[in-house]
């Protein structure tokens, strides 16, 4: 067994504990060791006293009130075994009641000890799966930002550099260019967005299922051009904050394994169907994930909101991203992070229902 750390003042640690009944001891975890058999229990005593307070009664009995004179020696041989069974069967009985006494006693402990180790090793693991995801979540969470900061910087880059281009073609003299008489100036320059390329739908898929670890740099480069999307950006903000709220409970997209849907189910969703027709889509079937989901969206205004948001969005962007998508796109969409997101999210909020 290994040491456990000191405990605050005024505290008692696991070792100091008092031992519980039958001599067990607590180990840091909360798990019992196994304890040393007594010696004499109540249940001994108990068999002891029984069995000398028959043997003194019978004895009294055989010697005192039996008296009738043995006439023959078969009949004296068949009465000496009586007496003997009539001694000694209630004395072995007592003892074959007080070992499955104590029998029963130890397996209650047993029992119990199990138990208290099978919380700890639960207690254990909860508490290492909150860790790690401390420990993970504010680098993602500040990788994402840097991203979109990068995106914002670079936007205001292109909106300052058209508004000086058009600024010097607005002061430049008409005389000078009597060749683009008949092209009209427009009044406004191009915007920004208009200006960035249309994401691929590559992209967009990798994107929504965001990137696998820290040197995902085909990840990391979809995402950043699906942040330059108005409408891709806005569902992948939903989804982020959504996932990041469902890890707290330590609800994690990679560890469910959803029911696939067919594509037609998909398209029927996107042009509108709801209810039993797209029942399929709710292929989670992780009951721990549903439950922790479930309460939350009845007990926390916060996660319900957040969560009803990422749903219309993915309603949306889905909606217009269906008609030139091809079915194995859709497939391959419908596997990503934000995707079985939906899922979870949606049988919780009843929209197969």
């Amino acid at each position: 067994m290994t040491d456990a750390p000191e405990s605050p003042a005024g505290t008692e640690t696991p070792q100091t504990a008092k031992p519980a009944s039958g001599g067990a001891r607590v180990t840091p975890l909360g798990i019992y060791d196994k304890p040393k058999p007594d010696a004499i229990t109540s249940i001994e005593v108990i068999a002891i006293a029984l069995s000398a307070v028959w043997l003194l009664g019978a004895g009294i009995f055989f010697v005192f009130v039996s008296s009738e004179p043995e006439t023959e020696t078969e009949s004296g041989g068949l009465r000496f075994l009586v007496t003997m069974l009539a001694i000694f069967m209630p004395v072995a009985m007592i003892w074959v009641s007080a070992t499955a006494a104590r029998a029963s006693r130890v397996m209650r402990e047993e029992s119990q000890r199990l138990q208290s180790a099978i919380d700890a090793i639960r207690q254990a693991y909860i508490s290492q799966q909150q860790g790690m995801h401390m420990r993970t979540e504010p680098s993602v969470a500040r990788k994402l930002d840097e991203i979109a900061a990068a995106a914002r910087k670079t936007e205001t880059a292109l909106a300052t550099f058209q508004s000086r281009r058009d600024e010097r073609a607005r002061l430049a003299p008409l005389a000078a260019t009597p060749q683009l008489d008949d092209q009209p100036v427009l009044a406004l320059g191009t915007q920004a967005s208009d200006m960035v390329p249309l994401l691929s739908t590559d992209d967009f898929i990798r994107a929504l299922n965001f990137p696998e670890t820290a040197e995902d740099e085909t990840g990391f480069a979809s995402l950043r051009r699906a942040l330059k999307d108005r409408s891709a950006k806005q569902l992948i903000q939903a989804a982020q904050d959504v996932l990041t709220l469902l890890s707290q409970d330590g609800i994690y997209m990679d560890d469910l394994r959803p029911d696939r849907a067919r594509p037609e189910v998909w398209r029927q969703f996107a042009q509108g169907a709801r209810g039993r027709p797209i029942a399929a889509l709710g292929g989670i079937r992780d009951r721990s994930s549903l439950a922790l989901s479930n309460a939350r969206m009845k007990q926390d205004p916060i996660f319900r909101d957040a969560a009803h948001h990422f749903l219309r969005r993915f309603d949306k962007t889905f909606a217009a991203f269906e008609p030139q998508a091809s079915d194995g796109e859709i497939s391959a969409l419908a596997d990503t992070r934000t995707a079985r997101a939906f899922m979870l999210l949606g049988r919780c909020a009843g929209t197969f229902d």
